[in-house]
């Protein structure tokens, strides 16, 4: 049976490991049944189901997936969490907890050799620091995936459900705009995150291609098997391509006319006014806690890594407001 979904009994396992949350990872761990099974009713899960589980923490979301799911596969980056999920997932037989980092995991080859090639589903609570390479690398590798359910901060959430060109949209929302709307035009998009070591973004960027009503049938033919075979953006990336060699590699003997550059900058528009308003909307209550509890409060953008810190004095100005 679940134990996890109450706080106590997370708290206590917590404590006999005496795990400290890393920062680095973006670690939150979930500790309310109600959100916890919705997430997992929003999936769908049914025992005929393999479940790829995205940064499993201590297993909570790990033991509800494994009542529902015919086989669990979490994957876990911290090694740290191995020997506490190794204790919290004991009783079950049905799960197996890789360590590993989810952006260098072949998906295509774990649903091959656990679900027999079949459509997977992917369930997560993600951490926060890396939730857009993580949607990107899930959205961009053709992978054969049923559905995907992530629980992320409701900025990001905004920012998935967002229509390109309004106010709170960026990279991601034409990402998921292009991958999940039907275009009138056969179109191809590629968009690649490359992460160092840190789950720092090293490089970004990606193509569309979209056909011409006068292209003829032989060269859609060869574009769409070279889209076929070819590897990742973010691969292709790691392996040093510039803009221009992944044209030349995507369109071969075809031929590519470059008749314009624009200079690219990384822009994020997060603000400490942004999240001062943010902080400000989770209500008097929570506010008046936080300032009770005389301590600072930490803020990192999931998206350029920018740190805001509030103390009490900017607490109390936020609850005058």
């Amino acid at each position: 049976m679940a134990t996890l979904g109450i706080p106590q009994n997370t708290i206590d396992i917590l404590k006999k490991y005496d795990f400290h949350f890393q920062k680095k990872f973006g670690q939150n761990f979930l500790i309310d049944t109600h959100v916890l099974e919705k997430i997992i009713d929003a999936a769908g899960v049914t025992k005929d189901d393999f479940v790829l589980e995205i940064g499993p923490g201590i297993g909570t979301m790990t033991q509800y997936l494994c009542e529902r799911a015919r086989e669990v596969m979490a994957v876990e980056i911290d090694d740290k969490l191995i020997p506490i999920l190794a204790d919290t997932l004991s009783a079950y037989d049905n799960v197996t907890v890789v360590n590993e980092d989810i952006l260098k995991l072949d998906i295509d080859q774990i649903a091959r050799e656990h679900n027999a090639g079949k459509p997977i589903k992917v369930v997560a609570n993600l951490p926060y620091y890396i939730t857009t390479p993580i949607i990107m690398k899930l959205l961009e590798e053709k992978l054969d995936i049923q559905t995907i359910t992530v629980m992320v901060q409701k900025e990001v959430a905004d920012r998935l459900i967002a229509t390109p060109g309004e106010k709170l949209s960026g990279a991601i929302t034409y990402s998921v705009y292009y991958y999940a709307t039907s275009e009138q035009i056969p179109s191809s998009v590629g968009l690649g995150v490359l992460m160092d070591k840190d789950n720092h973004v090293k490089q970004a960027g990606g193509f569309i291609i979209q056909v011409m009503p006068f292209a003829e049938d032989t060269v859609i033919d060869r574009l769409e098997a070279t889209l076929k075979e070819m590897h990742s953006v973010t691969q292709l990336q790691e392996q040093g391509m510039s803009p221009e060699d992944m044209l030349e590699y995507l369109m071969g003997d075809l031929g590519v006319e470059i008749t314009d550059r624009v200079p690219t900058q990384y822009h994020c528009n997060c603000s400490k006014d942004r999240v001062s308003k943010a902080i400000a909307s989770i209500g008097r209550k929570d506010l008046e806690e936080m300032i009770a509890d005389g301590e600072p409060i930490e803020v990192n953008c999931s998206f350029c890594g920018s740190h805001y810190k509030f103390d009490t004095e900017d607490l109390q100005k936020l609850l005058q407001q």
